[in-house]
């Protein structure tokens, strides 16, 4: 036997056991990270295919729970690899949770921002697509991200909205339920039949095949005013067709009502002097 193989067997003798111990950790670091990468991308192909619509249908929620439980995966393997060797991952831990205090107190407004998305992609308030309305900002939604939503308003303006806004307020979702209804009003003079009137709004509803018949349109007197009696339809219509039926049948009631015979009076007022 040559010298160096001498010194190997020497050294075998002394640290073998340390070696075995050290071969074994690092398979077993080794065993630990495939099956957490393996892990990682098995839930995120379950997140990407299962429940996807409950979660969000645009999508939008998928890759950030994919991102959440990629990192939060690989941290537990880290920590599990760590203790194998003997580090003291108590201590870690402690020290990250430290540190972790430090930076939310640092940046409380921006992690509330984070949770809040996160509870609206979760509880899906309002989804890519759909017309929105908070505090006194509407408009459609064209992202939802971590931080921020961002609104297209109807005059094509740009809003960018911190989540945290918009969780805390409430809101109204215009677009969810598939319908809206309409109230379609004008005024009539005192002196005018009511019933004429009626039945002007009658024949209104009666040609436009675009209002829902469930629940079935109504007309209704809904006030007497101080310069007017106020007639009103009340009808439903698809999402997709309620302004162009909103604005077309505003102005085919004025030009009916007036084809009518009907009045439609402007505000007057009595002025009465009395001399002392």
């Amino acid at each position: 036997m040559d010298v160096i193989g001498q010194q190997f067997w020497d050294l075998w003798g002394v640290h073998s056991a340390s070696i075995l111990l050290l071969v074994k950790n690092l398979a077993a670091a080794a065993v630990i990270l495939v099956i957490g990468i393996n892990l990682s991308k098995g839930v995120r192909k379950l997140l990407k295919k299962a429940d996807s619509k409950r979660l969000q249908g645009d999508g939008t929620a998928i890759p950030l729970l994919q991102t959440v439980v990629h990192h939060g995966i690989i941290i537990i393997c880290v920590i599990m690899i760590l203790n194998i060797f003997g580090v003291s991952t108590a201590s870690l831990i402690a020290v990250l949770g430290a540190a972790g205090v430090a930076v939310g107190l640092a940046l409380k407004d921006t992690l509330g921002n984070i949770a809040s998305g996160i509870v609206l992609l979760f509880l899906s308030s309002f989804r890519k697509g759909e017309y929105i309305e908070f505090d006194s900002y509407n408009g459609t939604v064209k992202e939802i991200n971590l931080f921020t939503t961002i609104l297209e308003t109807p005059d094509g303006i740009y809003i960018s909205a911190p989540n945290s806004s918009i969780w805390g307020s409430p809101l109204k979702n215009y677009s969810r339920n598939g319908r809206r209804r309409m109230e379609l009003s004008i005024g009539i003079a005192y002196s005018d039949s009511v019933d004429a009137a009626f039945q002007v709004m009658q024949n209104i509803i009666a040609a436009e095949a675009r209002f829902l018949k469930d629940p079935a349109p109504q007309v209704i007197l809904q006030a007497i005013e101080a310069s007017s009696v106020k007639i009103t339809i009340r009808a439903w219509a698809a999402n997709q067709d309620y302004w162009d039926i909103y604005w077309e049948t505003t102005k085919i009631i004025k030009t009916k009502i007036e084809a009518a015979g009907l009045h439609v009076p402007l505000p007057q007022s009595d002025v009465r002097l009395v001399q002392g």
